[in-house]
């Protein structure tokens, strides 16, 4: 099907598919390395693009030797260079909600090693904020901790929140079967229902359901009581019983 023709050169509905997809990739990656080093890297090809462009049109033919061959194995570089941007999409991609449907064992997983650490962190009343992440991307808060990439266990958990320890004070953030980050900032909710009544742990995981569709555990320091937060809301003193059963019905 041809949308337009102009003398020899005809557009038709593949083409604008071809476009339009090629335009996606490109935006994907130009938002993935937004503030990053990688922007600078993408300016420098843009200028070395620019330069081969000239090279081919001009028919200088030392710089087009140079480029041709650059080209060979021009690919491999680029993979090395944005891996962890390339990654990233790789990993929001995953989290869409079409393939969310294929995942469901990978939750179930870590329901049950979240769960297996906040009781025992309960008994022995360590504080601990956990960030369980679902559609809405935590990346922004990830990068205020320290990267972990830790696969998911109560172990590790209770570890990290292990008092006077150099990750304990802070959030960790959980994202599928992976312990993404630990000691992350959170913004504070600015409710005035909890501004009062709860400490800065429960303030925190308010906030960050406020700005994401996260789900978040909280272990009181002080009194060993578990709470979670969801969609700017706070579920207080939920019992032990009662918990893998709450945090799976947030989940959902």
């Amino acid at each position: 099907m041809t949308l337009f023709q102009y003398e020899f050169i005809e557009f038709g509905l593949k083409d604008l598919l071809d476009v339009l997809i090629v335009s996606f990739i490109f935006y994907q990656l130009l938002k993935l390395t937004k503030g990053t080093r990688s922007s600078q890297i993408i300016v420098g090809l843009f200028l070395i693009f620019c330069v081969a462009f000239f090279s081919y049109w001009f028919q200088l033919e030392g710089l087009t030797w140079l480029f041709s061959n650059l080209a060979t194995f021009g690919l491999i570089v680029l993979v090395v260079v944005f891996q962890p941007e390339l990654r990233g999409m790789l990993a929001q991609f995953g989290q869409s909600r079409f393939l969310r449907r294929f995942v469901q064992l990978e939750q179930r997983r870590s329901i049950i090693e979240i769960t297996r650490a906040v009781m025992r962190l309960s008994e022995l009343n360590n504080g601990a904020l956990i960030v369980i992440e679902r559609q809405t991307g935590l990346r922004n808060f990830s990068e205020t901790g320290k990267e972990i990439e830790a696969e998911i266990s109560s172990e590790m958990l209770v570890t990290l929140f292990t008092p006077y320890t150099p990750l304990h004070d802070g959030a960790v953030i959980v994202s599928g079967e992976k312990i993404v980050a630990a000691a992350a900032s959170l913004p504070l909710t600015t409710n005035p229902r909890y501004r009062k009544l709860f400490g800065m742990r429960h303030k925190a995981a308010v906030g960050v359901t406020e700005v994401s569709d996260a789900v978040v555990v909280i272990v009181s320091e002080e009194t060993g009581k578990i709470s979670i937060a969801h969609e700017g809301n706070l579920d207080f003193d939920i019992a032990l019983d009662e918990f893998k059963e709450k945090l799976t019905e947030k989940l959902k």
